[in-house]
Protein backbone atom coordinates (compact mmCIF):
# COMPACT_ATOMS: atom_id res chain seq x y z
CA UNK A 1 0.00 0.00 0.00
CA UNK A 2 1.39 3.34 -0.90
CA UNK A 3 1.22 6.13 1.68
CA UNK A 4 -0.35 9.38 0.66
CA UNK A 5 2.18 12.06 0.89
CA UNK A 6 0.06 15.46 1.68
CA UNK A 7 0.66 18.79 1.92
CA UNK A 8 2.26 21.38 -0.77
CA UNK A 9 5.50 20.18 -2.38
CA UNK A 10 7.98 23.37 -1.56
CA UNK A 11 11.90 24.48 -1.84
CA UNK A 12 12.31 24.13 2.03
CA UNK A 13 12.23 20.32 1.56
CA UNK A 14 14.66 20.35 -1.16
CA UNK A 15 17.36 18.43 1.89
CA UNK A 16 21.32 18.93 1.14
CA UNK A 17 21.66 16.05 -1.55
CA UNK A 18 22.86 13.26 0.63
CA UNK A 19 19.65 12.51 2.33
CA UNK A 20 16.17 10.89 1.32
CA UNK A 21 13.97 13.44 1.50
CA UNK A 22 10.76 14.89 -0.22
CA UNK A 23 12.53 17.20 -2.87
CA UNK A 24 16.39 16.13 -2.95
CA UNK A 25 16.05 15.78 -7.04
CA UNK A 26 16.39 19.91 -6.93
CA UNK A 27 20.13 19.17 -6.12
CA UNK A 28 20.82 15.63 -7.75
CA UNK A 29 20.15 15.58 -11.39
CA UNK A 30 18.25 12.36 -12.51
CA UNK A 31 18.19 11.58 -15.47
CA UNK A 32 15.47 9.24 -15.38
CA UNK A 33 12.86 11.24 -13.80
CA UNK A 34 11.62 12.42 -16.25
CA UNK A 35 8.75 9.40 -17.39
CA UNK A 36 6.23 9.76 -20.09
CA UNK A 37 4.02 7.91 -18.37
CA UNK A 38 0.20 6.79 -19.98
CA UNK A 39 -2.22 5.66 -18.19
CA UNK A 40 -5.02 4.60 -21.24
CA UNK A 41 -6.05 1.10 -21.08
CA UNK A 42 -5.15 -1.10 -17.91
CA UNK A 43 -4.74 -4.48 -18.74
CA UNK A 44 -6.89 -5.31 -15.33
CA UNK A 45 -9.47 -3.53 -16.83
CA UNK A 46 -9.39 -5.13 -20.11
CA UNK A 47 -8.98 -8.12 -19.13
CA UNK A 48 -12.15 -8.63 -16.52
CA UNK A 49 -14.06 -6.06 -17.37
CA UNK A 50 -16.44 -4.73 -19.76
CA UNK A 51 -16.27 -0.94 -20.68
CA UNK A 52 -19.64 1.07 -20.57
CA UNK A 53 -20.04 4.49 -20.15
CA UNK A 54 -23.19 6.69 -18.66
CA UNK A 55 -24.77 9.32 -18.55
CA UNK A 56 -26.08 9.48 -14.89
CA UNK A 57 -24.45 9.17 -11.58
CA UNK A 58 -25.04 7.61 -8.77
CA UNK A 59 -26.67 4.56 -8.44
CA UNK A 60 -27.40 2.74 -12.13
CA UNK A 61 -28.93 0.12 -13.55
CA UNK A 62 -27.94 -2.71 -15.95
CA UNK A 63 -30.30 -5.12 -17.75
CA UNK A 64 -28.88 -8.59 -18.05
CA UNK A 65 -30.41 -11.34 -20.22
CA UNK A 66 -31.48 -14.73 -18.65
CA UNK A 67 -31.89 -17.55 -21.24
CA UNK A 68 -35.96 -18.09 -21.50
CA UNK A 69 -36.79 -19.66 -25.10
CA UNK A 70 -36.99 -22.74 -26.67
CA UNK A 71 -37.90 -24.24 -29.40
CA UNK A 72 -40.87 -26.35 -30.17
CA UNK A 73 -42.19 -28.62 -33.30
CA UNK A 74 -45.15 -26.77 -35.24
CA UNK A 75 -47.27 -29.46 -36.51
CA UNK A 76 -49.57 -28.48 -39.48
CA UNK A 77 -51.50 -25.78 -39.42
CA UNK A 78 -50.86 -24.96 -36.13
CA UNK A 79 -49.84 -21.51 -34.66
CA UNK A 80 -46.49 -21.72 -31.85
CA UNK A 81 -47.36 -20.36 -28.21
CA UNK A 82 -45.88 -17.25 -27.65
CA UNK A 83 -42.02 -16.54 -25.91
CA UNK A 84 -40.76 -13.43 -23.97
CA UNK A 85 -37.28 -12.82 -22.73
CA UNK A 86 -36.87 -12.96 -19.20
CA UNK A 87 -33.93 -9.92 -17.81
CA UNK A 88 -32.73 -9.68 -14.26
CA UNK A 89 -30.97 -6.71 -13.29
CA UNK A 90 -27.43 -5.64 -11.90
CA UNK A 91 -27.26 -2.25 -9.32
CA UNK A 92 -23.19 -0.55 -10.04
CA UNK A 93 -22.48 2.43 -7.50
CA UNK A 94 -20.63 5.30 -9.67
CA UNK A 95 -18.21 7.52 -7.32
CA UNK A 96 -15.84 10.08 -8.34
CA UNK A 97 -12.01 9.74 -7.38
CA UNK A 98 -9.45 11.79 -7.93
CA UNK A 99 -6.02 13.38 -6.77
CA UNK A 100 -4.80 17.25 -5.67
CA UNK A 101 -1.21 17.84 -6.05
CA UNK A 102 0.05 21.28 -5.37
CA UNK A 103 3.74 22.70 -5.91
CA UNK A 104 4.91 26.39 -4.69
CA UNK A 105 6.46 28.77 -7.45
CA UNK A 106 9.40 29.30 -5.93
CA UNK A 107 9.96 25.51 -5.63
CA UNK A 108 9.25 25.12 -9.81
CA UNK A 109 11.44 28.12 -10.16
CA UNK A 110 14.41 26.52 -8.48
CA UNK A 111 13.88 23.30 -9.73
CA UNK A 112 15.55 21.55 -12.94
CA UNK A 113 12.85 19.72 -13.83
CA UNK A 114 8.91 20.93 -14.76
CA UNK A 115 7.88 19.57 -10.89
CA UNK A 116 4.12 20.04 -12.03
CA UNK A 117 4.31 17.37 -14.92
CA UNK A 118 6.84 15.17 -12.72
CA UNK A 119 3.12 15.32 -10.07
CA UNK A 120 0.79 14.81 -12.91
CA UNK A 121 2.85 11.24 -13.96
CA UNK A 122 2.91 10.20 -9.93
CA UNK A 123 -0.85 10.72 -9.88
CA UNK A 124 -1.47 8.95 -13.22
CA UNK A 125 0.68 5.84 -11.51
CA UNK A 126 -1.35 6.68 -8.59
CA UNK A 127 -4.68 5.59 -11.26
CA UNK A 128 -3.14 2.91 -11.78
CA UNK A 129 -2.62 1.18 -8.72
CA UNK A 130 -5.84 2.61 -7.40
CA UNK A 131 -7.59 0.56 -10.24
CA UNK A 132 -6.12 -2.75 -9.79
CA UNK A 133 -6.36 -2.63 -6.24
CA UNK A 134 -9.58 -1.90 -6.51
CA UNK A 135 -10.69 -4.46 -9.17
CA UNK A 136 -9.17 -7.50 -7.67
CA UNK A 137 -10.61 -6.54 -4.03
CA UNK A 138 -13.47 -6.69 -6.06
CA UNK A 139 -12.86 -10.01 -8.04
CA UNK A 140 -11.72 -11.86 -5.19
CA UNK A 141 -14.12 -10.31 -2.52
CA UNK A 142 -12.00 -8.76 -0.27
CA UNK A 143 -12.82 -6.63 2.73
CA UNK A 144 -11.87 -2.94 1.57
CA UNK A 145 -13.60 -0.01 3.76
CA UNK A 146 -11.93 2.26 1.14
CA UNK A 147 -13.40 0.37 -1.64
CA UNK A 148 -16.48 -0.58 -0.16
CA UNK A 149 -15.43 -4.04 -1.54
CA UNK A 150 -16.12 -7.31 0.03
CA UNK A 151 -17.78 -7.97 3.16
CA UNK A 152 -17.59 -6.02 6.95
CA UNK A 153 -16.71 -8.81 9.70
CA UNK A 154 -17.54 -11.34 7.32
CA UNK A 155 -15.99 -13.60 4.53
CA UNK A 156 -17.38 -13.43 1.32
CA UNK A 157 -17.44 -17.27 1.32
CA UNK A 158 -19.81 -17.75 4.02
CA UNK A 159 -22.79 -15.36 2.56
CA UNK A 160 -25.18 -16.71 1.04
CA UNK A 161 -25.84 -15.98 -2.59
CA UNK A 162 -29.12 -14.18 -1.65
CA UNK A 163 -26.40 -12.22 0.33
CA UNK A 164 -24.17 -11.78 -2.27
CA UNK A 165 -26.61 -10.48 -4.76
CA UNK A 166 -28.27 -7.77 -2.43
CA UNK A 167 -26.78 -4.35 -3.49
CA UNK A 168 -26.99 -3.04 0.22
CA UNK A 169 -25.02 -5.85 1.51
CA UNK A 170 -22.53 -6.18 -1.34
CA UNK A 171 -22.25 -3.20 -3.82
CA UNK A 172 -19.96 -4.99 -6.46
CA UNK A 173 -21.21 -8.21 -6.17
CA UNK A 174 -19.88 -11.50 -6.58
CA UNK A 175 -20.15 -14.96 -7.51
CA UNK A 176 -21.94 -17.92 -6.43
CA UNK A 177 -22.51 -17.98 -2.33
CA UNK A 178 -23.70 -20.92 -0.64
CA UNK A 179 -27.04 -21.73 -1.44
CA UNK A 180 -25.96 -20.87 -4.76
CA UNK A 181 -29.29 -19.82 -5.73
CA UNK A 182 -30.88 -16.55 -5.01
CA UNK A 183 -33.85 -17.15 -6.93
CA UNK A 184 -32.69 -15.00 -9.73
CA UNK A 185 -28.82 -15.57 -11.12
CA UNK A 186 -28.52 -19.30 -11.34
CA UNK A 187 -30.22 -21.15 -14.84
CA UNK A 188 -30.90 -23.85 -16.56
CA UNK A 189 -27.79 -24.99 -18.20
CA UNK A 190 -26.84 -27.81 -20.76
CA UNK A 191 -28.61 -31.14 -19.20
CA UNK A 192 -28.46 -29.70 -15.57
CA UNK A 193 -31.38 -27.85 -14.39
CA UNK A 194 -30.83 -25.12 -11.61
CA UNK A 195 -31.19 -27.30 -8.61
CA UNK A 196 -28.81 -29.78 -9.77
CA UNK A 197 -26.29 -27.15 -10.46
CA UNK A 198 -26.87 -25.76 -6.59
CA UNK A 199 -26.10 -29.40 -5.74
CA UNK A 200 -23.13 -29.92 -7.26
CA UNK A 201 -20.17 -30.22 -5.11
CA UNK A 202 -17.17 -31.20 -6.19
CA UNK A 203 -15.31 -29.31 -3.31
CA UNK A 204 -17.22 -30.90 -0.39
CA UNK A 205 -17.76 -27.97 1.73
CA UNK A 206 -20.04 -25.24 -0.39
CA UNK A 207 -22.23 -26.78 -2.89
CA UNK A 208 -22.73 -25.07 -5.89
CA UNK A 209 -20.64 -22.02 -4.22
CA UNK A 210 -18.08 -20.67 -6.24
CA UNK A 211 -16.06 -19.64 -3.25
CA UNK A 212 -14.38 -22.96 -1.83
CA UNK A 213 -11.78 -24.43 0.51
CA UNK A 214 -8.20 -25.61 -0.99
CA UNK A 215 -8.33 -29.33 -1.16
CA UNK A 216 -4.64 -28.60 -0.07
CA UNK A 217 -3.42 -27.78 3.15
CA UNK A 218 -1.18 -25.41 4.10
CA UNK A 219 -0.55 -21.63 2.99
CA UNK A 220 -0.83 -20.16 -0.18
CA UNK A 221 -0.93 -23.74 -1.74
CA UNK A 222 -3.03 -24.54 -4.77
CA UNK A 223 -3.89 -28.10 -5.32
CA UNK A 224 -4.69 -30.05 -8.58
CA UNK A 225 -7.96 -31.25 -7.65
CA UNK A 226 -9.18 -27.52 -7.05
CA UNK A 227 -8.22 -26.75 -10.62
CA UNK A 228 -10.26 -29.67 -11.61
CA UNK A 229 -13.49 -28.64 -9.53
CA UNK A 230 -13.67 -25.60 -10.91
CA UNK A 231 -13.09 -26.56 -14.20
CA UNK A 232 -16.48 -29.10 -13.58
CA UNK A 233 -18.82 -26.37 -11.34
CA UNK A 234 -18.13 -23.65 -14.29
CA UNK A 235 -18.15 -26.22 -17.17
CA UNK A 236 -21.66 -27.14 -15.88
CA UNK A 237 -22.73 -23.37 -16.58
CA UNK A 238 -21.22 -22.98 -20.22
CA UNK A 239 -18.12 -21.44 -19.12
CA UNK A 240 -14.47 -22.54 -20.32
CA UNK A 241 -11.51 -21.63 -17.83
CA UNK A 242 -8.66 -20.65 -19.03
CA UNK A 243 -6.81 -18.64 -16.31
CA UNK A 244 -5.54 -19.16 -12.70
CA UNK A 245 -4.50 -15.60 -11.28
CA UNK A 246 -2.54 -16.34 -8.36
CA UNK A 247 -0.73 -13.96 -5.77
CA UNK A 248 3.62 -13.69 -5.79
CA UNK A 249 3.20 -16.79 -2.51
CA UNK A 250 1.15 -19.23 -4.61
CA UNK A 251 3.57 -18.34 -7.69
CA UNK A 252 6.29 -19.15 -5.69
CA UNK A 253 4.96 -22.44 -4.09
CA UNK A 254 4.46 -23.18 -7.88
CA UNK A 255 8.14 -22.86 -8.53
CA UNK A 256 9.38 -25.05 -5.93
CA UNK A 257 7.25 -27.71 -6.44
CA UNK A 258 8.68 -27.73 -10.00
CA UNK A 259 12.54 -27.15 -8.58
CA UNK A 260 11.65 -30.14 -5.52
CA UNK A 261 10.58 -32.41 -8.94
CA UNK A 262 13.79 -31.58 -11.12
CA UNK A 263 15.74 -33.00 -8.09
CA UNK A 264 14.13 -36.58 -8.30
CA UNK A 265 14.50 -36.57 -12.08
CA UNK A 266 14.92 -39.97 -13.23
CA UNK A 267 13.40 -41.84 -10.23
CA UNK A 268 10.47 -44.01 -10.42
CA UNK A 269 8.22 -42.77 -7.64
CA UNK A 270 4.49 -43.22 -6.86
CA UNK A 271 4.49 -46.27 -9.21
CA UNK A 272 4.46 -44.18 -12.63
CA UNK A 273 7.83 -44.60 -14.35
CA UNK A 274 10.91 -41.89 -14.55
CA UNK A 275 10.81 -41.30 -18.05
CA UNK A 276 8.77 -37.95 -17.84
CA UNK A 277 11.45 -36.95 -14.70
CA UNK A 278 8.57 -36.61 -12.59
CA UNK A 279 7.45 -39.95 -11.76
CA UNK A 280 4.52 -39.82 -13.26
CA UNK A 281 3.44 -37.62 -10.46
CA UNK A 282 0.72 -34.82 -11.03
CA UNK A 283 3.86 -32.40 -10.59
CA UNK A 284 4.29 -33.25 -14.60
CA UNK A 285 1.95 -30.70 -15.13
CA UNK A 286 5.12 -27.94 -13.62
CA UNK A 287 7.35 -28.95 -16.41
CA UNK A 288 9.61 -26.72 -17.66
CA UNK A 289 9.30 -24.53 -14.88
CA UNK A 290 12.25 -25.36 -12.85
CA UNK A 291 14.44 -24.39 -16.20
CA UNK A 292 12.40 -20.91 -17.45
CA UNK A 293 11.29 -19.61 -14.03
CA UNK A 294 7.56 -19.47 -15.99
CA UNK A 295 4.56 -21.66 -15.23
CA UNK A 296 2.83 -21.97 -19.01
CA UNK A 297 -0.67 -24.08 -17.78
CA UNK A 298 -1.94 -26.11 -15.48
CA UNK A 299 -4.47 -28.32 -17.45
CA UNK A 300 -4.64 -26.02 -20.31
CA UNK A 301 -5.27 -23.19 -18.03
CA UNK A 302 -2.61 -20.23 -18.05
CA UNK A 303 -0.95 -18.90 -14.44
CA UNK A 304 -0.71 -15.27 -13.86
CA UNK A 305 0.55 -13.42 -10.95
CA UNK A 306 -0.64 -10.09 -9.41
CA UNK A 307 0.80 -8.34 -6.27
CA UNK A 308 -2.63 -7.24 -5.54
CA UNK A 309 -4.20 -10.72 -5.42
CA UNK A 310 -4.47 -11.50 -1.54
CA UNK A 311 -1.65 -14.82 -0.64
CA UNK A 312 -4.94 -16.38 1.13
CA UNK A 313 -6.79 -17.07 -2.09
CA UNK A 314 -6.45 -17.36 -5.84
CA UNK A 315 -9.02 -17.29 -8.76
CA UNK A 316 -9.96 -19.31 -11.39
CA UNK A 317 -11.67 -17.60 -14.91
CA UNK A 318 -12.79 -17.74 -18.27
CA UNK A 319 -11.78 -14.81 -19.91
CA UNK A 320 -13.52 -15.16 -22.70
CA UNK A 321 -16.51 -13.40 -20.57
CA UNK A 322 -15.86 -10.35 -18.45
CA UNK A 323 -16.77 -11.00 -15.39
CA UNK A 324 -17.47 -7.45 -14.44
CA UNK A 325 -19.02 -4.17 -15.44
CA UNK A 326 -16.61 -1.01 -15.40
CA UNK A 327 -19.27 2.12 -15.87
CA UNK A 328 -17.71 5.27 -16.67
CA UNK A 329 -19.40 8.63 -16.28
CA UNK A 330 -16.35 10.82 -16.93
CA UNK A 331 -12.85 9.49 -17.74
CA UNK A 332 -9.62 10.80 -16.41
CA UNK A 333 -9.76 14.77 -16.27
CA UNK A 334 -6.85 17.06 -15.39
CA UNK A 335 -7.98 20.56 -14.18
CA UNK A 336 -6.25 23.78 -13.01
CA UNK A 337 -6.86 24.43 -9.24
CA UNK A 338 -5.60 27.93 -7.52
CA UNK A 339 -4.52 26.83 -3.99
CA UNK A 340 -3.33 30.43 -3.41
CA UNK A 341 -0.77 33.20 -4.02
CA UNK A 342 2.11 31.94 -5.28
CA UNK A 343 1.27 27.83 -5.76
CA UNK A 344 0.45 26.60 -8.68
CA UNK A 345 -1.76 23.22 -8.72
CA UNK A 346 -4.06 20.58 -10.51
CA UNK A 347 -7.00 18.29 -10.12
CA UNK A 348 -7.00 14.73 -11.34
CA UNK A 349 -10.40 13.16 -11.05
CA UNK A 350 -12.57 10.69 -12.82
CA UNK A 351 -15.99 8.81 -11.87
CA UNK A 352 -16.57 5.10 -12.44
CA UNK A 353 -18.11 2.38 -10.55
CA UNK A 354 -17.51 -1.58 -10.84
CA UNK A 355 -19.28 -4.77 -10.01
CA UNK A 356 -19.39 -8.72 -10.99
CA UNK A 357 -21.94 -9.35 -13.44
CA UNK A 358 -21.40 -12.54 -14.31
CA UNK A 359 -21.48 -15.04 -11.16
CA UNK A 360 -20.59 -18.01 -13.16
CA UNK A 361 -17.29 -17.13 -14.97
CA UNK A 362 -15.41 -17.35 -11.92
CA UNK A 363 -14.08 -19.14 -8.91
CA UNK A 364 -12.34 -18.17 -5.89
CA UNK A 365 -10.36 -20.66 -3.81
CA UNK A 366 -9.52 -20.07 -0.16
CA UNK A 367 -6.58 -21.82 1.99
Amino acid sequence: MVTAQQGLLTSANAGDGTTSTIANRVIVDFKDALIDYKSTDLDVIGQFCEPMTTDTGGDIDLTIAKPSMALEEIDEGSTPAYQHTLLRNERISVKEWGIAIAVTRRMIEDSRFNEVELALNEARRALDRHLTQHAMSALFGVYNATFGTGVSAAIIADQTDAQIATFANNPHGGFYGTSADDGDRLVDYGDYTAAELALLNPFTDNPGGHYAQSTSTGTSRIALGDVTGAIELMGAKGMNPNLILVSPSHYKNLLDLADFTTVISGSAGSGGTGSDGFGGSNAQHLQGAAASGVIGSLFGLTVMQNAWVPSTRYGIFDTSVKQMAYVERRGVTVEEANPGFGILGSYLSLRYGMKIIRPESGLIVFD
